[in-house]
């Protein structure tokens, strides 16, 4: 949805008017509100607003499905190491970086 010059709407002004911007957004439109000229808030309507939370929850499990489908690719792949192996480069690295010139715990 675009947002037109008509759908920003200053704080001061949006305080005066709630009651009808809000009919207007149930109706479909969406208003941006300005605080000191600059964007603040939107305000939507709340079905929207459940979809578009949806929406990002579909999107993670979409990312952690393509992470499962690497990770099993790796896996079949025999790239691989065991859970001890990787905590010990784990500490070594840690340690490294903490014994490091520079570094401020040594």
């Amino acid at each position: 949805m675009t947002i037109a010059a008509a759908d920003v709407i200053p704080l001061t002004q949006a305080r005066a008017n709630l009651s009808e911007l809000a009919d207007q957004v149930k109706a479909g439109a969406e208003k941006i509100i300005t605080k000191n000229g600059e964007s603040y808030i939107a305000l939507i309507d709340s079905d929207r607003l459940d979809y578009y939370h949806r929406l990002e929850r579909e999107r993670i499990h979409l990312v952690l499905l393509a992470d499962i489908e690497e990770g099993l690719a790796d896996v079949s792949a025999g790239r691989t190491r065991g859970a001890r192996e990787a905590l010990g480069e784990l500490k070594r690295a840690a340690k490294k970086r903490s014994t490091a010139p520079g570094s401020k715990r040594r």
